[in-house]
């Protein structure tokens, strides 16, 4: 939906399908909350195995949301939200902050 006219708009949908698919909005979080390496962001994010890890970095990369830096050969490499992905901090923290409050059945 566009804001003003709330007709559908594009941009928006294919953000909240990015976001929404599972696991992205953890993986963000991770790294929001300083998390960088593979092991970290895994052992952040009970229940993710490596593949679908790899999977979902690679996905956000091409997505404009991460960069994967690989500096020394023999370290492993760092996983860093570019600008893009650091905007996404506000988002996160609302999405977070919105799940922890209890339902109010009255």
């Amino acid at each position: 939906m566009d804001e003003t006219s709330g007709r559908y708009c594009e941009s928006f949908h294919h953000a909240v399908e990015l976001l929404g698919r599972r696991w992205n909005g953890v993986i963000i979080r991770a790294l929001l909350s300083g998390t960088d390496r593979f092991n970290g962001i895994r052992a952040a994010v009970p229940g993710l195995s490596d593949r679908m890890l790899s999977e979902r970095l690679q996905q956000l990369e091409c997505e404009g949301l991460l960069m994967r830096v690989c500096g020394d050969p023999a370290a492993a490499p760092r996983y860093v939200l570019t600008e893009k992905g650091q905007n996404l901090r506000p988002v996160i923290e609302a999405i977070y902050t919105w799940a922890a409050t209890p339902v109010n059945h009255d």
